[in-house]
């Protein structure tokens, strides 16, 4: 059996009616996993469903619309979840937000606290919520989608590079805590990727080619290739590995 086979293992990943978790998702699926297919519009995680299900089979895939600042929701996909699939085995906290570009100095309070709560604050509340049967089981993997600019300074998404370095220590921090009961906890941290988070920028020839010029692969990554990633941290192929951060961002040297 491959290394990398999730037959019969169950995963939730937020943010998946696009982007990076719906190519996540995908892949999932495409190495024998059932996913669950949450983002805040029903209708969106429908249709994504729908796709799995059409290539992969009848119940490949279920969607459960949840919104990462309320609570009550996130508790709603983990008990749909549940009930519909019997056990979590693998949650991939994609889904994250940004509301603001610009200096430090210039954000309101109210952004700086939806960027928190969304990006970090969600995180800790789904992982609280499906890590004590993990570790009951002895078995699970939690992945985090944080960003390269956890581990850079920028003067125009300064809050966002806040939260996703928060999401990297969250993940060494309950590394520490899970390990004893063999539940793993890694990121992933992608650099430019072509997702609607960045159209702005992709979509800028002069932009994207500034960009592109400082990655030595010299091109934007794909959703796809973060999903390979999600895949070998979901499997037993990282059984070894724990409070760990993947880059993934074209080559440049950290």
């Amino acid at each position: 059996m491959s290394q990398f086979d999730l037959t019969g293992k169950v995963a939730i990943v937020t943010g998946s009616s696009r982007g990076i978790g719906k190519a996540s998702a995908f892949e999932l699926a495409e190495h024998g996993a059932k996913v669950v297919i949450s983002s805040r519009k029903q209708d969106a995680c429908d249709a994504v469903a729908a796709e799995i299900n059409a290539r992969y089979g009848d119940g490949a895939a279920i969607s459960v619309a949840a919104n990462i600042s309320d609570k009550a929701g996130l508790q709603h996909l983990v008990d749909t979840t549940r009930a519909a699939l019997g056990q979590i085995d693998v949650l991939v906290c994609n889904a994250a937000s940004n509301p603001y570009y610009g200096p430090q100095a210039g954000i309101a309070d109210d952004q700086f606290r939806k960027i928190l709560d969304n990006n970090i604050v969600s995180n800790h509340w789904l992982i609280t919520m499906v890590a004590p049967e993990m570790r009951e089981r002895r078995a699970g993997s939690i992945i985090i989608v944080s960003s390269i600019g956890g581990l850079r300074g920028s003067t125009i998404i300064g809050a966002y590079c806040i939260s996703k370095a928060a999401d990297m220590q969250l993940a060494r921090n309950l590394a520490h805590e899970f390990g004893p009961d063999n539940v793993r906890v890694n990121c992933i941290a992608p650099g430019l990727i072509k997702t609607d988070f960045a159209r702005a920028l992709w979509e800028d020839p002069e932009r994207i080619a500034a960009a592109n010029s400082t990655v030595p692969l010299r091109r934007i990554g794909e959703p796809e290739e973060i999903a390979g990633a999600v895949v070998f941290l979901a499997s037993q192929a990282s059984s070894f590995m724990t409070g760990q951060t993947i880059v993934l961002d074209g080559g440049v040297t950290i």
